[in-house]
């Protein structure tokens, strides 16, 4: 299992965190939001998703991965 932090732009509220981590787990990640960071604590198998898979995933949910 890999583990990546991501620093993303746009979250202000609970629907921002579902929204992430619902996006996460519908491709087979496992996030964790950290509102007041700004952040995504992102644990995912390398062998079936990429970092590049995970940020579109966040960024279709309308959210900047910086």
């Amino acid at each position: 299992m890999q583990n990546v932090t991501l620093k993303v732009e746009g979250m202000s509220c609970n629907h921002c965190v579902k929204a992430v981590e619902g996006a996460l787990e519908e491709i087979g990640a496992s996030g964790k939001v950290n509102l007041a960071e700004k952040t995504v604590h992102v644990e995912y198998d390398e062998s079936k998703l990429s970092l590049e898979s995970i940020k579109e995933a966040i960024e279709e949910q309308g959210y900047d991965v910086v």
